[in-house]
């Protein structure tokens, strides 16, 4: 049949470095047996040592491009990345509203590994009170979760606690990513369902620099996964799964925190 292989979506900025941002989706998806496609919100100058500069697109340019993918592609799934500023936010909102891209996975892309802002406090509000209620899944880290609810989490109760409110803001299903607790010797994440199950997904932390990317990684699996067909938990679970395979058998690539490895498998019988 004409146009039936699954096919998804990333909605983010580019990484010159190839480690993060659509890069990282693209590689994500491909492994994943996914036909990948994009939206490009914003081009940036970055390697593993950081970012240099950053260029967003024109509005009428990200409109362009989602009309160009529903004029011709089947999208099942979608996924936002690092949206730039709070217009973008609302030319990306503004698309997904006018055309059904499959379910939405919010990646709120705001907090860098430093802690630095990389987004301003009216493009924050804007991902919180325009684009979460669009979300089938909202994947902050720990500091992006407390921007996005105004709750500090420094316990696991806590982390529940930022779930339940991440949903009373709009999202559907919530994944909390508890790795920035560095005092754990696990890496635990919170996943709160949109039919109430709650459950907690547990790794192992590996003792690695080289961890850029890993929340494009894992927001881009679960929608490759959703693009296929799986349901939510399945796909949170592989995802999961994916991004601890891509640390543990990991790569060196560049000077500061290099990139994960997308090449990690997990078995064939979970694609």
């Amino acid at each position: 049949m004409t146009n039936d292989f699954p096919q998804a979506l990333t909605i983010a900025g580019t990484d010159s470095g190839g480690g993060a941002g659509i890069a990282a989706d693209f590689k994500t998806m491909q492994e994943r047996d996914v036909f990948a496609t994009m939206v490009v919100v914003a081009v940036t100058a970055q390697n593993t040592l950081g970012v240099q500069d950053a260029f967003p697109m024109p509005p009428k340019m990200i409109d362009e491009q989602f009309a160009s993918l529903a004029e011709d592609l089947n999208i099942r799934a979608c996924k936002t990345g690092m949206l730039a500023d709070a217009p973008r936010v609302l030319a990306v909102v503004r698309n997904l509203k006018k055309y059904d891209f499959g379910p939405v996975i919010v990646d709120p892309v705001m907090i860098a590994k430093g802690g630095a802002k990389l987004l301003s406090d009216d493009a924050i509000a804007t991902v919180r009170d325009h684009l979460l209620p669009h979300a089938s899944l909202v994947t902050p880290n720990l500091p992006e979760a407390e921007e996005l609810t105004g709750l500090k989490i420094t316990t696991e109760d806590e982390m529940e606690k930022a779930g339940k409110a991440l949903q009373n803001l709009g999202a559907k299903n919530v994944l909390v990513k508890g790795g920035h607790f560095t005092n754990a010797n696990e890496a635990n994440d919170f996943v709160l369902l949109e039919n109430g199950h709650s459950f907690w997904l547990t790794a192992n932390r590996i003792n690695t620099k080289n961890t850029h990317g890993i929340g494009d990684t894992i927001s881009s699996c679960i929608t490759a996964e959703l693009a296929k067909g799986h349901s939510m938990e399945k796909a949170i679970r592989t995802g999961k799964e994916y991004v601890e395979a891509t640390i543990r058998n990991g790569i060196n690539v560049g000077h500061g925190h290099g990139p994960l490895n997308h090449w990690a498998k997990i078995g064939s019988e979970q694609k």
